[in-house]
């Protein structure tokens, strides 16, 4: 590659000047906006009440947003945004997991406000560049770059004609560029998508960093969800690139430094301690997750229709453990002890475009093991690492193709789709080669992969509409909801997490809230009343992490010795009080823990309130596919005879003796469907949202989020 040649080609449309300054107690106190249709840069003071009411991340995201966007906005009108924020923890080298952004823009898959969070080092670079946010705005005419030097001080929007697309070349070619010298290529970070973003909704956003044990780079980590990829190509960005060179531990300028150590050296030394005895993260990463999952019958099999297979143990986190390349530390970010971010080195590339080049695969994550794996009853390694390596090259979201593909299995041997209809793909359950070759269509955007990219939403339209399939059908087993699709647990024997689902904000995905073995396993919340407390605290609390750059692993990945003990172990009491330590002694700001859900409520509501001035947000908008719930098929039900018999008998009131399954299907389907129901009144209430879903004046008032626009959204659009 002649970068030499690539530079030369740039042609600068803008640039911006600006002071250094540093990072007083987690904040710059500015954003920084960039339009790519007029080629404005600017910087943007961040007042005190953006700090004491959306804190950081997530908040300022979508604070930046909702000012910079109407009702009537679409995804791909040069008025949406795409914005970037770590928030005031992000880059404390001292605490594990402090890391993250969060990125937020209008879902071209949900219509609406998507959130997604990735580590990675662009966020803290970008803060300690200047800027406590990155504000994206227009369409730029031909494929550029914004270039943010820290150490400069100077913004650029420059013309990229030359550079690649997909993301594993160009992060190359952006650190080469930008590097003055080889040590430097640790200093900068990008954000990239890729060239199946182009052409999928689904695309996702690669967030760079340099590995300094390996000497090379750059290695990625994700933002997902919701085709925010999509997002970023349609606006004719190739890449975000920010450089600053003093990554100092103390660059956060703390209140209180001493305090946030004492907290770090606590946690840290749990994780060296007691990592290994209970999940691993550090050996083998999220994949460790794959065998319990299986253990509970909770890992989708087969579109989620089963929970747990034979073969799990050929991708397991034993597998992935001996095949993952570097031992300790692995992670994606300065300091973190609990380095789980690891990666397959010389793994050899088998079909597409790059077929026989030697990569490094970063991951996979247990989402891509159980999602492109399991969930379409694909048990190789090696063709789980294929498809991880090009959905992140192409900048598509792993999480929505294996459970899109997995829709596509289902529909195929269902008869809906044929081989005529898939360009001569056999897309059964287990049939990696088309799965593959599904994922390079996608990547092109051509034949049935430009179907499959528009989504499980679009595709059950179209299959309805020009397949013949039955709407209902195509309804009940498309795993998606508000538009996303699932993230990879099966929900039936958990309603719960059926609510942790289809009540979380953005669509289906388990950052929200994760209650599996609370509700399911360990049965600590049996009544409704229950179930909406812990719906209420767990994504408000998880929200947090979203709000303040923190990566959730370090809070309950790994527990002290006496958790067990304590009166609230599901909370890990210990780790809520490292984190008001942490927020306390970073922005001086003195907290409790009752203060951090407050915090996240008022940012929640605010995005719930959100939604509606996009047109969704109520209680129809939080549906979810029966497949979530129970089971569709009659094999579905008959693998579990055994066990719904019983519920008809015991919850139900049902004597399924001598009744067709279709009989018994059709009797659990509408009790289950009613508990769903009554679990959305009893959150709702919690909450403080009326029946139809939307927060009430006092909840607004109460939070002090009772903005004018933010009131007269509220009372038009309450009919509850």
């Amino acid at each position: 590659m002649n970068i030499q040649k690539m530079r030369q080609a740039h042609k600068v449309l803008a640039e911006l000047d600006y002071e250094l300054g540093e990072v007083e107690r987690g904040y710059t106190n500015r954003t920084l906006y960039v339009n790519l249709s007029d080629n404005t840069i600017a910087s943007k003071p961040v007042s005190q009440q953006m700090k004491d009411i959306f804190v950081g991340g997530r908040g300022f995201g979508l604070w930046l947003l909702w000012n910079g966007v109407t009702g009537d906005t679409k995804w791909n009108d040069p008025q949406n945004e795409i914005v970037i924020s770590s928030g005031p923890i992000g880059g404390t080298t001292q605490y594990p997991g402090s890391g993250k952004s969060l990125v937020v823009t209008i879902s071209p898959t949900t219509h609406s406000v998507m959130d997604s969070n990735v580590g990675g080092h662009f966020g803290p670079l970008l803060k300690f560049a200047g800027w406590d946010a990155l504000e994206i705005q227009g369409q730029a005419e031909k494929d550029v770059i914004v270039f943010i030097d820290g150490n400069e001080g100077k913004v650029t929007i420059e013309e990229a004609p030359e550079e690649a697309i997909d993301s594993h070349l160009l992060g190359e070619q952006m650190a080469e560029m930008f590097a003055e010298t080889e040590r430097e290529k640790r200093d900068i970070s990008t954000v990239s998508a890729g060239s199946g973003a182009d052409h999928a909704l689904i695309g996702c956003l690669n967030f760079s960093w340099y590995d300094v044990r390996r000497r090379r780079g750059p290695r990625f980590k994700q933002a997902g969800r919701g085709g925010i990829g999509t997002v970023f190509r349609d606006k004719k960005i190739k890449a975000l690139v920010v450089k600053y060179s003093d990554g100092k531990a103390a660059a956060n300028n703390p209140a209180d430094k001493e305090r946030i150590t004492r907290v770090g050296s606590r946690i840290n030394q749990e994780i060296r301690n007691y990592d290994d005895q209970q999940n691993r993260m550090r050996r083998r990463g999220t994949p460790y997750l794959v065998q319990i999952m299986d253990d509970y019958d909770l890992l989708p099999v087969h579109n989620f229709k089963y929970g747990s297979h034979p073969d799990t143990p050929n991708i397991n986190g034993d597998v992935w453990e001996a095949r993952f390349t570097q031992g300790l530390p692995d992670g994606c970010w300065l300091g973190c002890t609990m380095s789980c971010s690891h990666a397959v080195d010389g793994y050899t590339l088998k079909t597409g475009p790059y077929k026989g080049q030697v990569v490094m695969v970063d991951g996979p994550e247990y989402e891509t093991v159980a999602g492109c794996g399991s969930n379409c009853g694909i048990f190789d390694p090696d063709a789980i690492l294929e498809i991880n390596f090009y959905c992140d090259t192409y900048g598509l979201d792993t999480i929505s193709f294996g459970t899109l593909t997995g829709f596509v299995m289902e529909c195929y041997e269902a008869g809906i789709l044929n081989k005529e209809i898939t360009g001569g793909l056999e897309l059964n359950f287990g049939n990696a080669d088309a799965a593959i070759e599904l994922l390079h269509l996608m990547g092109r955007g051509e034949g049935f992969g430009a179907i499959a990219g528009q989504g499980i939403r679009r595709m059950k339209h179209i299959f309805a509409e020009e397949y013949g399939g039955d709407p209902q059908f195509l309804q009940d087993i498309g795993m998606e909801a508000k538009g996303l699709e699932y993230s990879e647990y099966v929900t039936k024997e958990s309603l719960a997490q059926q609510g942790g689902y289809g009540l979380a904000s953005k669509g289906p995905q388990h950052d929200e809230a994760w209650l599996i073995f609370m509700d399911m396993v360990n049965n600590q919340i049996p009544t409704f009343e229950d179930k909406a407390e812990a719906l209420h605290y767990f994504p408000m609390w998880r929200t947090w992490f979203g709000l303040c750059g923190l990566c959730k692993l370090p809070w309950n990945d790994i527990v002290p010795p006496d958790n067990a003990e304590t009166d609230e172990p599901a909370k890990i009491p210990e780790h809520v009080q490292n984190y008001v330590e942490l927020f306390s002694g970073v922005t001086g700001r003195e907290v409790t823990k009752k203060d951090l859900i407050t915090m996240s409520e008022r940012v929640y509501n605010f995005q719930r309130v959100f939604n509606l001035r996009m047109g969704f947000g109520t209680r129809q908008h939080d549906a979810i596919p029966y497949r979530s719930v129970g089971p569709v098929t009659v094999e579905e039900y008959e693998s579990r005879a055994e066990r719904y018999d019983q519920q008809l008998r015991e919850l139900v009131g049902f004597d399924p003796e001598g009744k067709t399954t279709a009989e018994k299907m059709a009797a659990l389907r509408a009790y289950r469907e009613e508990q769903y129901e009554l679990l959305k009144d009893a959150v709702y209430k919690r909450r403080g949202w009326t029946p139809n879903g939307i927060p009430t004046l006092e909840t607004l008032k109460r939070l002090g989020i009772d903005f004018p626009d933010v009131v007269e959204l509220v009372e038009r659009d309450d009919t509850g």
